[in-house]
């Protein structure tokens, strides 16, 4: 099968397309003929191992990942002996721990569930951790219930956009925090207000938000708190340094103990149970993906560069049989 290797760090030029051993599935796990993938910014901090302290996961001075890739959508080719959930031919979709970037890939059940029937391999691959990362975002950290007021601070990227849908679906009234150029996109996902940052700042607006939602990670608890209700809730889902960082840990251990306003840092975990909370969002017309690019599978590389820019809309998504 064909496959993106790298054997060290750097840009996008360290991908090799190669020809590599096709993945056999363990007893436990099933082989999908890789259809559609998208690309994260997980993908590129990987690739590039920055900021380095994900090294002591990713390998500290070589990749001990290969293939880098989280996103798939495609079709069983084959399942372990005690795989029970799914069958050769079934369209799924899901997201890995790695490896990826891949014609074939091998992932355990729990990684995987069937694709929603009303969207494309390209669409359904645009989901898992993006959507995953907001949903519970919102919900498990969030506390989201209907009625409340959120905000979602990077409303027009990949994790976002889902975001503002998923609030929406909860009963939430959203306001969406984005770019000129992209406030009539997030005003159609659904957000009730969109707040320009370059022409307005919503820390000294004076509005009052149940749940603020900061994906951009370019907000700390001081610059929330005269916007967040007394028992409201800050959710960190990125971050643009590690000193911000740091000081996001120690204001949640302060919340903590204090009470009233709460600081809750975001780490996702991929599971069968989520995708099939978002399956039946989609189906039932409350969350679709927003796509900004489609590139093809020799094109990695050059999807990589563009997510990394930092300017996309949505989600980036890479095909490699067309639907």
């Amino acid at each position: 099968m064909r496959a993106f290797v790298r054997e060290e760090y750097g840009p996008p030029d360290v991908l090799e397309l190669k020809e590599v051993e096709r993945a056999s599935p363990k007893v436990d796990e099933v082989l999908v003929k890789v259809q559609a993938m998208s690309v994260n910014p997980a993908d590129w901090r990987r690739m590039r191992g920055d900021p380095f302290f994900i090294r002591l996961d990713t390998g500290l001075f070589k990749p001990k990942d290969g293939i880098l890739g989280a996103d798939i959508a495609g079709l069983v080719e084959a399942v372990g002996a005690k795989v029970t959930q799914f069958k050769p031919g079934d369209e799924v979709y899901g997201e890995l721990a790695t490896g990826g970037f891949a014609e074939y890939v091998c992932a355990t059940e729990r990684k995987l569930a069937l694709k929603p029937s009303n969207l494309s391999f390209a669409e359904a691959a645009a989901v898992p951790l993006a959507a995953i990362t907001a949903l519970q975002g919102l919900r498990d950290k969030g506390k989201v219930q209907s009625g409340q007021t959120v905000l979602v601070n990077g409303a027009s990227g990949g994790v976002g956009t889902f975001a503002v849908q998923i609030a929406k679906s909860f009963g939430a009234k959203v306001t969406g925090v984005c770019s000129t150029r992209n406030v009539d996109m997030v005003r159609s996902i659904g957000a009730d207000h969109v707040v320009d940052y370059t022409k307005e700042d919503f820390t000294q607006s004076g509005q009052i938000y149940d749940l603020i939602l900061d994906v951009v990670g370019n907000l700390s608890a001081a610059d929330c708190r005269r916007v967040l209700a007394p028992k409201g809730i800050f959710v960190v889902i990125g971050f643009k340094a590690m000193s911000l960082l740091f000081k996001l840990m120690f204001q949640a251990t302060v919340a903590s103990v204090t009470g009233g306003q709460k600081v809750a840092l975001m780490n996702a975990t991929a599971n069968q149970r989520d995708l099939g909370v978002l399956k039946g969002l989609i189906e039932a017309g409350e969350v679709k993906p927003v796509i900004d690019r489609r590139y093809g599978f020799d094109q990695i590389p050059e999807a990589l560069g563009y997510v990394e820019e930092g300017h996309s809309r949505g989600k980036v998504v890479i095909t490699v049989n067309p639907d």
